[in-house]
């Protein structure tokens, strides 16, 4: 069973191709912006022309534009290929990629960027299963939180607010797809989007 592994909900674009316990091909571009003109191109360069029997796709919370573009682009390639799609939070690839740093330490919290000055903090066990839901949180709240690693884009700014601590500065890496628990799986992948939208619906007249 081969497997196309797709993460854009962060500033890396990161694509791999998985197969029997090992990373067939994989691109991890750290961008920034530009996920919706790099994404496809990217998945296109490797091994197969990316073609899997199954696309796994990340669906956030994360940037708002690259968890739709993620799921958009998973959805739409499982339909041309007539294959399974499924999905995964990014904040548990964040954590699988850190799996041996987490077990040492009995558990971590994973520190993401959130936007309007929020961070998404999410806590995790030795055994990367999740011990709460994903929360955004402004800094000053999310540093009552008590797990002395910290993972993710946000984890050294995070350990000097707080002022204790041990980062691990990390970004999504499809790769960490091998060490994803498979309870992580999601049947039906839709965005994750970690709080309410910005934008309310107009009143009416």
């Amino acid at each position: 069973m081969r497997y196309l592994v797709i993460d854009s909900a962060s500033e890396a674009c990161s694509v791999a191709l998985i197969e029997a316990g090992a990373v067939v091909d994989y691109r991890h571009d750290v961008i920034g912006r530009g996920h919706a003109e790099r994404l496809v191109p990217l998945i296109a360069e490797l091994a197969h022309g990316g073609r899997a029997d199954i696309v796994v796709a990340g669906c956030g919370p994360g940037s708002f534009a690259g968890v739709r573009i993620g799921v958009a682009a998973s959805r739409a390639l499982g339909l041309g290929w007539q294959v399974p799609v499924r999905g995964f939070s990014t904040p548990a690839l964040v954590a699988a990629g850190a799996a041996d740093e987490i077990a040492a330490a009995g558990g971590a919290l994973v520190v993401m960027e959130g936007g309007h000055g929020q961070w998404f903090v999410q806590s995790f066990a030795a055994d990367l299963s999740p011990r709460g839901a994903v929360n955004s949180l402004l800094p000053d709240d999310a540093i009552c939180l008590g797990e002395e690693l910290v993972v993710g884009n946000r984890a050294d700014t995070f350990v000097t607010h707080r002022g204790a601590g041990r980062a691990l500065q990390a970004l999504p890496d499809a790769r960490a797809f091998l060490r994803l628990p498979p309870s992580a799986l999601i049947d039906r992948p839709t965005p994750i989007y970690g709080r309410a939208p910005d934008a309310k619906p107009m009143a009416q007249a």
